[in-house]
């Protein structure tokens, strides 16, 4: 069972998941650390035809990005193939455009936008002004996968699409149902609204935090309770629970970080190197490119053959990096670097053994395998930078 633990100070915000005493996700959110998922009315300033793109105001600091890409309308391309068209015939400049946040700003470049939006709820993420209707990959059986289909599509309107996302496995048609029509009314709000709006650049809708989110997408009744560390805080999250009708016991406690020991915890995500229980160790560095994760023997020596020490290490390794990889919400390209094995037997069941353990990680992710140069190579999505 996983406990959420919300530590506020001052206007900082640390929210925690705990499995079985060990942190397992960790985020800290304030004023200005997520606009990702938010909705927006943005005016077209600046189209660049040499990048495919154009800058959009939306209110903040830095013009937002939009790439020609991310303005034509959304296919389906086993179906039918995407029309290439240039940024200048699709917008205006001074136009009014409906955008959402893909990716947060930084220090140099402002946010990346699209107009294709995406509403989360628990069971769907809604996809307007598109008939792409699509189901978790997590979710394998095809029995399974026909039911969500049908169920979906029975309630969808026109020109709407949906991913039915992994928590709407088994759950019943009425469940289902309810969660996108929730969706849909609030989808036709957000569209009244920029209706309605003059030609300036406002927020219309804003992204779910950090807890909401962690609560939509975690399995339910996995979730044993939420303890809190101040009032104010703990009257808003019962008035969410109670929004998104959770049942989730909530607690007011004083001094949670000592009680979990999550300060340590915290520091160890900070730390280059991490011990394997067998002696090895791995290292993980990050570079603007790419991760770079690299598994060593270290102590380790082994009691049998050189090729089932080896193994050994890059087994542990595998289970630990999947933790580390949710746990720091480490995202895009990452390279690992295992100890060379030379039976292929071997490194199927490593591949294998990291898909299984990736499972258990909210965010979407794609193990490509081994390269020639014996590299296992995957992608993996920042949680806090996309709804998943």
């Amino acid at each position: 069972m996983i406990e959420l633990i919300v530590n506020k100070s001052n206007d900082t915000k640390i929210i925690a998941a705990v499995e079985n005493g060990k942190l397992v996700e960790i985020y800290e959110e304030n004023e200005q650390s997520q606009k990702a998922g938010n909705i927006y009315i943005g005016i077209v300033k600046d189209i660049v035809p040499g990048m495919q793109a154009a800058f959009v105001d939306i209110g903040t600091e830095k013009n937002s990005f939009i790439h020609v890409k991310d303005v034509v309308p959304q296919v389906d391309e086993k179906i039918e193939k995407r029309i290439d068209k240039k940024i200048k015939d699709v917008v205006k400049s001074g136009e009014k455009i409906l955008i959402q946040i893909q990716k947060d700003s930084n220090e140099k470049k402002g946010a990346r936008t699209s107009t294709h939006i995406k509403l989360t709820g628990k069971y769907v993420i809604l996809m307007p002004n598109t008939n792409i209707v699509t189901i978790s990959q997590k979710i394998e059986n095809d029995k399974e996968r026909e039911r969500l289909l049908e169920i979906v599509k029975k309630v969808l309107p026109e020109n709407t699409g949906a991913i039915v996302r992994t928590a709407a496995l088994k759950k019943n048609g009425e469940e289902i149902e309810k969660d996108l029509n929730q969706l849909v009314e609030k989808w036709k709000k957000i569209k009244a609204k920029f209706d309605k709006a003059p030609n300036k650049p406002q927020l219309l809708f804003k992204s779910p935090s950090f807890l909401e989110k962690l609560i939509l997408d975690l399995p339910e009744n996995k979730i044993e309770k939420i303890e809190v560390n101040e009032q104010k805080e703990y009257e808003e999250i019962r008035k969410m629970l109670n929004d998104v009708n959770e049942k989730i016991s909530l607690e007011l406690s004083e001094n949670i970080f000592e009680k979990y020991e999550l300060e340590k915890q915290i520091e160890k995500t900070k730390q280059r190197k991490i011990w394997l229980n067998c002696g090895g160790f791995i290292t993980i560095d990050q570079t603007e490119a790419l991760v770079a994760i690299d598994v060593n023997s270290g102590k380790f020596t082994g009691k049998s053959t050189l090729e089932e020490t080896v193994y050994k290490v890059n087994y542990e390794a595998t289970i630990e990096i999947a933790k580390q990889l949710r746990l720091r919400d480490i995202g895009g390209i990452i390279i690992i670097d295992y100890i060379d094995m030379q039976k292929q037997e071997n490194k199927e069941k490593i591949e294998k053994l990291l898909k299984e353990s990736l499972k258990q990680d909210r965010a979407k992710t794609q193990v490509e395998g081994f390269t020639k140069l014996n590299l296992m190579e995957l992608t993996r999505k920042h949680i806090c930078s996309h709804n998943s």
